[in-house]
């Protein structure tokens, strides 16, 4: 009797981190689908404008943004996978857009981000950003601070 609620539990436990590291790698592969509609929306909708024009104009590809003191302040990586998604639903606009137009607006960009608070699982984030990388791939390092 004692043998098989020892089995049952052993079966709980490991089932538990399975169905775990699925719901975590769902919630990433959700991420990325969003990520990628966003994205390819963006750039269709801005290669009408594109084709129209002579010159060749480097644009902006996608959005990169990563979280760098998740282990500081014990975040999951749930928690910061949505982080990561709300700060690139925040700035896809940008996407598609003109690099030249971009680089000369990158306060505009770091101060959208760190004067807004976005709010995950009854938390509230705000960001300082410490790296902005602005090339055809933007690619943002910041720290999160967590106001309750």
């Amino acid at each position: 009797m004692v043998g098989g609620v020892i089995a049952y539990c052993i079966l709980l436990y490991m089932y538990g981190t399975m169905y775990e590291d699925l719901i975590i790698r769902t919630n990433h592969m959700q991420s990325e689908i969003s990520q990628l509609r966003n994205q390819n929306e963006s750039l269709l909708s801005d290669n009408d404008e594109l084709n129209e024009k002579s010159v060749k104009q480097v644009t902006i590809e996608s959005i990169s943004f990563t979280v760098e003191n998740t282990e500081e302040l014990r975040i999951d990586r749930l928690i910061a996978g949505k982080l990561e998604e709300l700060v690139q639903e925040e700035l896809k606009h940008i996407i598609g857009k003109d690099l030249s137009i971009i680089a000369e607006s990158d306060s505009l960009i770091v101060a959208s981000l760190e004067n807004k608070t976005f709010t995950v699982e009854e938390f509230d984030y705000t960001f300082s950003v410490n790296k902005l990388i602005i090339s055809n791939n933007i690619k943002i390092m910041a720290d999160a601070k967590r106001s309750a």
